[in-house]
């Protein structure tokens, strides 16, 4: 007949007088329409089926005689939740243990300590720290109403199960107050270093978990009305902006705005700064100077401002190595950046750049490979790429530098360092059909020649080995513009 089938008859036999058990799968598809009591019985063995599996007694009519768990007799909190925070605020979930071993109850509560301290270092976030969200151990928790209670807007819920030598994690983020699923993945590895398994995935739940939620961040500071902007939400709606590299006016004025209302906002100082470096880049500029002042002006504001806030940090980090050129600055600010969040892909992307390009090439791998193994969904993954490409150029593997030059195309097709790298690593192969072939995108999409544009990128590199060794292949190949 089937497990399923086995199973319902089973629970039927389980379930007491004017009680309904359901297993888990059950469950989870009904939960958000039902509006009676329900007990979580927690992993329970059923008669010939192989594993125990998680049974919820639901109450009819009268107090139901099923017996909770220990645990599920623990009450929520009854007061009112605190309003919620100005920025993004997430509470972890017990994980559940579904392994039916109450010996592996102390590796489901690792792995949610574990991602809870991992989420604490990033000032990004409010995390609700572990009492309060353990009150919610061995129940059957509403989402929406443990949101509301805690004071977060996004809940991450999990469950580990155990099964011979190995082990299966599983984590799904929900934006509380839309029910939506951001995002789930689940990992296996074995049980003979429970640590390094946790601390692995607590490394990949941090580093998916941020881009989830900024993305869900912007995409609710859109639907905002125009009187309930703040400072905060005008950064959040020019980071979409800011991301596509358009060089348009709209996120400036964004910032300008979060700026009159904050000016002491690090980030709108640092993000307003990598806005006038990507200006910066067009060569054919005429006030590229003022340019030039006014982003090293709001990098420097973001570092004076947000010494301890790793993303204003990062930006302003990569803006005063790229175009001011201090690049002693520029790693100071990269390096406390990495302290303060070492799971930040964007901060291990450019400071893998700034390496790569300032003669520590295995270094700058070092830094990309860790920024891409950490959040391929990042906005900003193309650049650990463009650092890939840098490293690479300036250890002759030029055929390795024009496949990172290509993902990064992949990631973000109009991203034009990495047409760049291409022309780059065709003329340093010799390959100058190659090399042609992609001058000849940069004549489609510039109005100024391709030498004024390609000047206009070399010049904004670090002064190192791969500024030198670029420079020398364009004026080799007649593509330098002349001052």
């Amino acid at each position: 007949m089937g497990d399923g089938v086995n199973i319902a008859a089973r629970l039927e036999g389980v379930a007491k007088p004017r009680a309904i058990c359901l297993s888990e799968d059950a469950y989870r598809q009904v939960k958000s329409r039902l509006e009676m009591t329900v007990n979580d019985l927690g992993a329970t063995q059923l008669k010939n089926i192989a594993e125990p599996i998680r049974v919820y007694s639901l109450q009819v009519g009268a107090q139901t005689e099923a017996k909770p768990s220990p645990q599920t007799e623990r009450a929520a909190p009854e007061r009112p939740g605190p309003a919620l925070p100005d920025k993004p605020s997430i509470a972890v979930l017990p994980f559940q243990n579904m392994s039916g071993d109450p010996e592996q109850e102390y590796f489901a509560d690792g792995m949610a300590d574990e991602i809870i301290t991992a989420l604490s270092r990033f000032p990004d976030l409010l995390v609700i720290a572990r009492n309060s969200s353990f009150v919610y151990k061995g129940r059957a928790v509403d989402v929406g109403q443990a949101a509301v209670e805690l004071g977060v807007r996004y809940m991450l819920e999990g469950s580990v199960r155990k099964a011979g030598g190995r082990v299966r994690i599983t984590g799904q983020l929900i934006d509380a107050a839309t029910r939506a699923h951001l995002w789930a993945d689940r990992f296996e590895g074995t049980l003979g270093d429970v640590f390094e398994l946790q601390d692995r995935v607590a490394e990949k739940v941090v580093g998916e978990l941020l881009p989830s939620i900024m993305k869900a961040e912007i995409e609710r500071a859109r639907r905002k009305p125009p009187a309930a902007v703040v400072a905060y939400d005008c950064f959040l709606r020019a980071m979409p902006l800011f991301i596509t590299e358009t060089g348009a006016a709209e996120p400036g004025e964004l910032l300008e705005e979060a700026l009159r209302l904050d000016p002491k906002f690090a980030r709108a100082h640092a993000m307003l700064a990598h806005l006038y470096e990507q200006r910066y880049r067009d060569r054919a500029q005429e006030d590229r100077e003022d340019t030039k002042a006014a982003a090293e002006r709001h990098a420097r504001a973001a570092l004076a401002l947000g010494w301890d806030d790793g993303w204003a940090l990062t930006h302003a980090g990569f803006v005063l190595a790229v175009p001011v050129k201090d690049v002693a600055a520029a790693r100071s600010a990269l390096d406390r950046a990495v302290f303060l969040n070492p799971n930040s892909a964007t901060a291990l992307a450019f400071r893998g750049l700034v390496r790569a390009a300032t003669g520590d090439p295995r270094g700058g791998i070092e830094d990309a490979e860790r920024a891409l193994r950490l959040s391929p969904r990042d906005p900003f993954a193309y650049s650990g790429e463009m650092a890939m490409v840098l490293a690479h150029f300036d250890l002759g593997d030029y055929e390795t530098a024009a496949g990172h030059a290509r993902r990064a195309l992949d990631l973000n097709p109009d991203f034009v360092p990495g047409r760049f790298g291409l022309v780059m690593s065709a003329l340093a192969r010799g390959d100058g059909a190659g090399a042609a072939a992609e001058l000849a995108w940069f004549s489609e999409r510039f109005s100024a020649p391709p030498a004024v544009v390609l000047s206009g990128i070399v010049d904004v590199l670090p002064p190192g080995p791969v500024y030198r060794k670029m420079l020398d292949l364009l004026r080799s190949a007649g593509l330098v513009a002349s001052e």
